[in-house]
């Protein structure tokens, strides 16, 4: 049977997350049930299962999103692609890519990086395009400030003081490869990298480097808040819309088939 490997791209507004819920529509139900009008007659004890790189919650959106799957049908990539996309349909999901890999890779466990951009927006007019996808903050922010403080939190730390509350890994402790902000017209970009991320992780470190962008806080405050060990230590947990799953890496060996 063979593994196709999906680059998905989606707006995360109208679901509940990538994971399969019963409160609602996600991503990956949109698309195992288009892949399943795709395989009529296999086994009815063979459901198709996608699985991803990340789990994004409700709102989160995907620029790079990476998953796999396995069908028993062989079609040239283009054209699974293509089928895809026509039974999704009006949902906002775009597969961007399709191809045969090993049946050795797999999207979540063979993933070695992780990488999230996250979207702010400084200025007094609200957002008309971007609604929903970024989060408006109606005066300018230090960019610069964010990004010397973003370097507190590089490196490998227990982040308990930016985990959620419901987060299910088995440690608080990551190792954050990078976290970087560069200011972009009248946006400031987040982008940050590791290998994973505690649930939540992203979007708390955000919310905590908008208070010193606001002046409210200093590089000193992000590094007591680190040392605490506490989520009420910390920041307030920016929005989702604003927040990005921007691309994964793989070894270069490991999707050849």
């Amino acid at each position: 049977m063979p593994r196709y490997r999906l680059l998905i791209e989606y707006d995360g507004a109208p679901f509940v997350g990538w994971q399969r819920q019963v409160n609602g529509p996600s991503v990956q139900q949109a698309l195992e049930e288009a892949a399943e009008r795709l395989t009529p007659n296999r086994p009815a004890d063979q459901p198709v299962r996608l699985h991803a790189a990340g789990r994004t919650d409700a709102g989160v959106h995907a620029l790079g999103m990476v998953a796999h799957m396995d069908l028993p049908r062989v079609l040239p990539g283009g054209k699974l692609a293509d089928a895809l996309n026509a039974l999704t349909r009006p949902a906002p999901i775009a597969v961007l890519e399709a191809r045969v890999v090993a049946d050795t890779f797999h999207a979540r466990f063979s993933c070695i990086e992780r990488r999230y951009l996250y979207r702010l927006l400084t200025r007094r007019a609200t957002p008309a395009l971007a609604r929903g996808r970024v989060w408006w903050i109606p005066r300018d922010l230090d960019a610069e400030a964010m990004r010397h403080a973003a370097r507190r939190l590089v490196g490998h730390h227990d982040f308990s003081s930016f985990r959620a509350a419901a987060c299910q890994a088995d440690s608080p402790v990551k190792t954050l490869d990078a976290l970087d902000v560069a200011r972009v017209g009248d946006e400031i970009h987040v982008t940050a990298r590791a290998r994973s991320f505690l649930h939540h992780q992203v979007r708390n470190l955000v919310g905590t480097l908008a208070l010193v962008g606001e002046g409210k806080w200093s590089d000193d405050d992000v590094g007591r808040a680190l040392a605490a060990r506490d989520r009420a230590a910390a920041g307030p947990t920016a929005p989702a819309g604003g927040l990005y799953f921007l691309a994964a890496r793989y070894p270069d060996d490991c999707t050849e088939v």
